[in-house]
């Protein structure tokens, strides 16, 4: 990653207005239909799963450059303006309750592309574990509210989601891309995107906590009992917190309330893990039951008693703006942005005729835009 830099991203609250999110889809529109039309569907994927490209997406359709809003109102925007159907490609899930459909989505999606049942299943599995991982396998305070899948007609698959912390008012955003996937719990993102680095968060999807992943795993497979007992002899009645392992920061104003020895775990989950025995680290987290306190508390066994530690180092990797509707850096233009769907619907519809030298015109004007200075 190159391009790199910091600004400052406060959560916006509210909505878009209608009459800018009406023109943000109908430009929206005409933008994916360009995308797809000249590079393919997949091009498209790989381009959301830019961090730089989808920022730049969400300011060029109008909405404001530094709140958490444009991940949220962008990804909505494009599921409106993308028709399945015409373009093969859709988006599943959302904001809120709409993350929550995504499961019921992709199945629905998978019918209309007529991908085969293994493949419905698997769509089905990345949306769980992309969201396992960045929920629970990464804790630096960011729970998840918003969860987008976006799938393609050949079953290729992005993902783009974001979690809140209501504490420092940031928010954080996670890009998946299935082309670079390899491994869903070895440093799998295409990006990791916030304006605040935390000085310590878990992150068991480091190369540093491939040991402490195996060993955590082992643990899972112990009988419940033997693991109690071994959570115990690590948390002394007078140990409440970590700091006696961590780096010395000041915690009593460290934003992130849940980094504490568990005082118990998820027994049922622990049970579970027992019984089914998993074979590796992912199909320990893909448990139902399984979360940060359980990842957190057998990572701590792992190093404490094993010698295994996981990272502590905050997997973000750069930061910049997310967008508002405030009016910042300056209102939108609202003649400006008609006229450019215009122009863009034109230039779509001669190229579907055969005309594609005017769209690739229009291409070529952007040598003659000067820089921002």
């Amino acid at each position: 990653m190159q391009r790199t830099g910091t600004a400052r991203l406060p959560l916006h609250y509210g909505k878009a207005p209608r009459w800018l999110f009406t023109r943000m889809t109908k430009l929206a529109e005409q933008i994916v239909t360009i995308v797809i039309n000249e590079y393919g569907s997949e091009e498209l994927l790989r381009r959301i799963s830019d961090p730089h490209w989808f920022q730049a997406l969400g300011c060029t359709l109008g909405y404001d450059w530094h709140s958490s809003g444009l991940t949220t109102v962008l990804t909505a925007v494009l599921k409106t303006a993308i028709n399945p159907g015409e373009q093969g490609i859709a988006i599943c899930g959302g904001k809120g309750r709409l993350s929550r459909q995504a499961p019921a989505e992709i199945v629905e999606v998978s019918q209309t592309f007529g991908l085969t049942a293994d493949r419905t299943s698997r769509l089905g599995y990345v949306s769980r574990m992309t969201a396992k991982v960045d929920n629970t396998a990464i804790q630096a305070g960011y729970p998840l509210y918003h969860h987008t899948v976006l799938i393609t007609e050949k079953g290729e698959w992005a993902v783009v989601q974001q979690g809140m912390c209501t504490k420092d008012r940031t928010a954080r955003r996670y890009h998946w891309l299935s082309q670079n996937v390899e491994d869903f719990l070895i440093e799998p993102h295409d990006a990791i995107v916030g304006d605040t680095k935390r000085q310590i968060a878990l992150n068991m999807t480091a190369k540093e906590s491939r040991e402490c992943q195996e060993t955590s795993t082992d643990i899972a497979k112990e009988r419940p009992r033997k693991v109690m007992r071994m959570l115990k002899s690590i948390r002394p009645k007078y140990q409440k917190s970590l700091q006696e392992w961590m780096p010395r920061i000041k915690w009593k104003d460290y934003v992130i309330g849940t980094l504490y020895m568990p005082r118990n775990l998820n027994w049922t989950a622990v049970k579970k893990a027992y019984e089914f025995q998993p074979r590796d680290y992912e199909e320990l987290l893909n448990i139902k039951g399984v979360g940060p306190a359980t990842v957190r508390g057998l990572a701590l066994i792992s190093q404490l008693i094993y010698g295994k530690p996981p990272s502590w180092k905050d997997p973000v990797k750069y930061s910049f703006a997310y967008g508002g509707k405030d009016g910042v850096p300056h209102p939108v233009d609202r003649k400006a942005m008609d006229k450019s769907i215009r122009i863009l619907q034109n230039a779509v519809e001669t190229a579907e005729i055969g005309e594609r030298e005017k769209l690739r015109a229009l291409q070529r004007l952007r040598r003659y835009v000067p820089p921002d200075r």
